[in-house]
């Protein structure tokens, strides 16, 4: 009898780090910090709200199904900004909105992949990428990184066979946050079209990227279509994470295949969630400016904070974006020692194993920090619970 295709792979893995907090006391000497998940807590602002309030009260399609690809105004103005952040072409018909980024990376797979098929995934990966390619019978071939979190257009292309087909990167990257020199995606994208395959890349956290101008130019390439693939997320921008409201930008033909996915599974994005990413893209850019220089100094912090742990025999690994990747130095497999900091230090983080392979055991050394909710002052403190743990 064959197994069903949610039992092929893990258990979510932040659901079961909230699990380790059962039964721990807590206290107002010693609250939690939880830099376990990648997602704003805070609500949109109060401007967005108020806009969401009125599409709820006034706009009465907004309560029906829309198209299946999303709403033509949106889908509009994530062509427009884009090809003018990107300095490429991106028309209208080339964006497809999703309910939510993870979303918009199964769709790509069902339009690309079929059993028995591969695709590469950079480790340490995203483990809902891996987790959907599991359950869609897709095979993730790993493809290690160095000390730097990089991967290398080389040994990817050692891993291509006639099965592969797909490269996906995550730039700034979760969990490592290193943010991919724009050299090293052209290189990635020169491997994909010349092997005939498609660079899906994830940019869920490209508005929180720390460099200026455009991080690749990837859509400059007229013909970018046929081997491109890029997703994007609006719940970190606005706040929307409970909308869950996402983008893919790809060929008319992959749109086309993703769509009858997309009918099948949600018929339609979130009309609200939707309606406030357009409002959102129009009227809050210099709030989202704010944001971004908050997380940036949020990642200065991090590696302002690092000497009261490097000494302890801790190593920063990558940091940018909503996360710090850090190698521990303790004799003791980092998923065990993610539980013990729960119970000791009441710091909830997320152990490297759950970013690796089971084969591979430098996940055992690495532990991902997600410091999107936590400001300055507390990621002081929590380097300081750190500097002060023992086993």
């Amino acid at each position: 009898m064959n197994q069903p295709r949610t039992a092929t792979t893990f258990a979510p893995p932040v659901m079961e780090a909230r699990r380790w907090l059962e039964g721990v006391r807590f206290t107002d000497d010693l609250p939690l910090i939880n830099v376990s998940q990648a997602a704003p807590v805070d609500p949109p602002p109060a401007a967005l709200r108020q806009h969401i309030a009125d599409v709820a009260l006034n706009m009465a399609d907004a309560h029906l199904y829309g198209p299946v690809l999303g709403l033509d105004e949106l889908r509009a103005e994530v062509a427009t900004q884009f090809s003018d952040a990107y300095g490429g072409t991106i028309d209208p018909s080339q964006v497809a909105i999703t309910s939510g980024c993870n979303q918009a990376f199964s769709a790509a797979m069902m339009s690309i992949a079929g059993e028995g098929d591969e695709v590469i995934l950079p480790t340490p990966w995203y483990f809902n990428h891996k987790m959907w390619l599991d359950m869609q019978g897709v095979h993730a071939v790993p493809l290690a990184t160095g000390a730097d979190l990089l991967p290398d257009p080389e040994a990817a292309e050692a891993l291509i066979t006639e099965r592969t087909r797909a490269i996906a990167l995550v730039t700034p990257n979760n969990p490592g946050g290193v943010e991919y020199p724009a050299e090293l995606v052209a290189a990635f994208a020169d491997l994909a079209a010349r092997k005939r395959i498609q660079l899906i890349i994830d940019e869920t956290y490209r508005d929180f990227d720390s460099r200026s101008g455009a991080p690749h130019g990837l859509f400059e390439n007229p013909d970018w279509s046929d081997h491109l693939i890029q997703l994007y997320s609006f719940s970190k921008a606005y706040r929307l994470t409970g909308h869950r409201v996402g983008a893919m930008i790809a060929s008319n033909s992959r749109l086309a295949e993703a769509e009858k996915f997309l009918d099948t599974v949600t018929i339609c994005p979130n009309q609200l969630g939707q309606h406030a990413a357009l409002w959102g893209m129009r009227n809050l850019g210099q709030w989202l400016a704010g944001e971004r220089a908050e997380i940036l100094d949020r990642r200065a912090a991090i590696s302002d904070h690092m000497p009261l742990i490097a000494d302890k025999g801790w190593k920063l690994m990558g940091v940018g974006a909503y996360f710090a990747y850090v190698q521990h130095p303790f004799d003791m497999a980092s998923d065990d020692l993610a539980r013990e900091l729960v119970q000791k230090a009441h710091v909830l983080t997320l152990p490297g194993t759950m970013f690796k392979p089971t084969e591979d055991t430098t996940g055992q050394q690495q532990m991902r920090i997600a410091f999107a909710n936590v400001d300055r002052k507390g990621i002081e403190t929590l380097f300081k619970r750190l500097a002060a743990f023992e086993i």
